[in-house]
């Protein structure tokens, strides 16, 4: 067995500044990421994010990073978190570029029409406030409070958090991320506090619970529980009392970093820089142990110390499964044992049926990744790998610097944790779909295996038995609409990606309309899994976005849903459809799309860069696919006061 990883030493020399330096001076940009990367992992902290933001400063031209501002609406001193932010955000991907409001000026800021937080159009913004500034007298001077008096703060500024939640999303489109307010981690009555009918953390703890009232009734409003956060620090080692008095920075210098990452777990769903799936190893990651050695009997796995360490690894992966993510198996094994241990083990709490692709085998990680990426039908930078050898994940580093290579502790205690905290997995909102993504790509698996004894792709087709619910986007329906926009990358015509508050803006102008298309086969109900997003003007209906799942590309639904679209637009008396193609590095799927359904092109189709083409809708219909029934009523059948508008 010739094995490539045996040439790897288990920990590579962490590079040097001036190295980096050579690197991207000779204009090597890939090699000077990975030496940064490197570089940051070995000495996270304040000097080093300096150093790394300068450096990604020089790099910007040359790697692909997604654009974010981020306003940060602060009543005190935060200064320092800002380059480590910045720091992580570009080692994630992010051009990150932070405004940072003026000193205890957050809700002018705000409540003003014309400040600069509102003119220059952030993608997201935190408001972090201290009670000192917000409610002093429950923080300073609780103990002079009566009972009344305490109801009337707790209303007072629980009522200014309702103002200005709503305010600024009256006036932004941007993501907001709220900080709930921190308890004294010393209650002036001490241990009485708790005693009493409303102490002063139970005070704040109100307040909080009706910041996170408004914030689950507002669109693209986010909580970061604060006080959560302190206590998995420790209260002791959070706060900087010194620095509180002397120059209103509460919070420790060395637990910024905690702070920036906590906020990295927000700004990564909010740019869209998160895994869809995470790539597992078996022996020593999943469970303690070699099934090979140790056999079923003998490997570590249950609640008890020490199995219960890969338990609750496991109990973390099930998590992720719940919350939509994808679950697959990169192992090196043999095959038939590590089944039979995911089959037959009393304490597994991950079977079969959870992992949407296996590999166990003994080629190269990096080779299988690349095939769970094709079998998933998703993008080798949308995997996180999981695995406990340091060398396997130097490997995967170097051969797919696209993966997200989750880094685990020596001691498996730490397993879970470190999954918990990935940025890259985490979602700020849940849709039905993404609850049951698991279930679908298990179906996919089945509709594979159909498909390969099929006599013909059209017996395949009549046997999915599938139906199609194509309707207009509704309250009920905006926030899936909106979430398609963003995550949908390989059969995505435009890759032009909306929040709620945009999409929902947007079909409030006369002439726009949005579909969603639902689709159910034999095996299930796929979900909601494509958007239509059409402007009509006289006699031209052009198509501003055409997004479909890659769970249900290939099965001519694409032909569906665009045939549904041209009898809209005939219907309202347009003679042409338009559509655009803008080519990125995912949606080359797409490409041909409108050529293949009797689209003419506009100009040169040839060129790499955007193409548009256009439908006579006189003299050229497109057929509906015979193979798929139709449920409900298409655009075409309805009236124009219910036709694409969410309400």
């Amino acid at each position: 067995m010739n094995d490539p990883l045996l040439q790897l030493t288990p920990s590579s020399p962490v590079p040097s500044r001036d190295e980096i330096d050579r690197l991207i001076a000779a204009g090597d940009a890939v090699a000077a990421l990975d030496a940064i990367q490197s570089f940051w992992r070995a000495t996270p902290g304040p000097a080093t994010a300096s150093f790394v933001v300068g450096r990604f400063e020089k790099l910007r031209g040359s790697l692909p990073l997604i654009p974010c501002k981020l306003a940060i609406l602060r009543s005190f001193t935060i200064e320092p978190a800002v380059p480590l932010v910045r720091a992580l955000a570009f080692l994630a991907g992010i051009d990150l570029d932070v405004q940072l409001g003026d000193f205890n000026n957050y809700s002018q800021e705000i409540l003003n029409p014309a400040s600069s937080l509102y003119a220059r159009k952030p993608t997201g913004a935190i408001l972090v406030v201290h009670v000192a500034d917000v409610a002093p007298e429950l923080w300073e001077g609780f103990a002079d409070l009566d009972a009344a008096a305490v109801e009337a703060a707790v209303g007072r500024v629980s009522s200014e958090f309702d103002r200005l939640i709503t305010t600024f999303r009256a006036g932004s489109q941007a993501h907001l991320i709220v900080h709930t307010l921190q308890a004294p981690a010393e209650p002036a009555a001490g241990a009485l506090d708790a005693q009493m009918p409303l102490g002063q953390r139970d005070a704040i703890a109100r307040i909080n619970t009706s910041i996170a009232a408004t914030a689950r009734r507002t669109n693209n409003v986010y909580i970061l529980d604060y006080n959560a956060l302190v206590a998995r620090r420790g209260e002791a080692q959070w706060e900087d009392h010194r620095k509180w008095l002397t120059v209103r920075m509460p919070i420790a210098a060395g637990e910024l970093l905690s702070l920036a990452r906590q906020w990295m777990r927000f700004l990564h769903p909010i740019t869209g820089r998160v895994c869809k799936a995470v790539a597992v190893d078996l022996d020593n990651t999943l469970w303690g142990g070699v099934i090979g050695e140790d056999g079923i009997e003998g490997i570590k796995l249950g609640p008890d110390y020490p199995g219960a360490a890969w338990r609750d690894m496991q109990r973390a992966l099930l998590d992720l499964y719940r919350r939509g993510i994808i679950l697959a198996i990169c192992s090196k094994n043999n095959p038939a044992e590590a089944m039979e241990a995911i089959s037959r083990h009393p304490n597994m709490l991950l079977r079969p049926e959870q992992f949407a692709a296996v590999r166990i085998n003994w080629n190269d990680k990096a080779s299988n990744l690349r095939e769970i990426a094709a079998e998933l039908n998703i993008g080798i930078d949308a995997i996180a790998f999981l695995d406990d050898n340091p060398i396997e994940r130097d490997w995967v580093r170097r051969q797919l610097p696209e993966v997200t290579v989750i880094d685990l502790p020596d001691d498996p205690m730490g397993f879970a944790p470190a999954l918990r905290q990935c940025p890259f997995l985490e979602r700020l909102s849940l849709s039905a779909e993404d609850r049951e993504r698991g279930r679908m790509y298990a179906d996919q698996r089945l509709r594979t295996e159909l498909q390969q004894s099929a006599g013909s792709l059209e017996d395949f087709y009549r046997s999915l038995q599938m139906v199609v619910d194509i309707a207009p986007v509704t309250l009920k329906t905006l926030a899936r609409a909106a979430q398609l926009t963003q995550k949908t990358n390989q059969f995505n015509l435009t890759t032009r990606r909306y929040s709620e508050e945009q999409l929902a803006e947007l079909l409030r102008l006369p002439g726009w309309h949005a579909w969603t298309i639902r689709v159910v086969d034999r095996f299930g109900d796929n979900g909601i899994v494509g958007l239509a997003i059409v402007r009509t003007a006289g006699s031209i209906c052009e198509i501003d976005n055409f997004l479909l799942s890659c769970r249900v590309i290939g099965r001519t639904v694409e032909t569906a849903f665009l045939s549904t679209l041209a009898a809209a637009a005939a219907n309202q008396d347009a003679t042409r459809l338009v559509g655009r193609f803008i080519p990125t590095k995912k949606n080359v799927p797409a490409r041909e799309f409108y050529r293949d359904h009797g689209f003419a092109p506009i100009g040169d189709p040839t060129t790499d860069g955007p193409a548009e083409w256009m439908l006579d809708l006189t003299t050229r219909k497109i057929p509906w696919p015979q193979w798929i029934e139709q449920a409900g009523d298409t655009p075409n059948q309805q009236t124009n006061e219910t036709r694409g508008s969410p309400r």
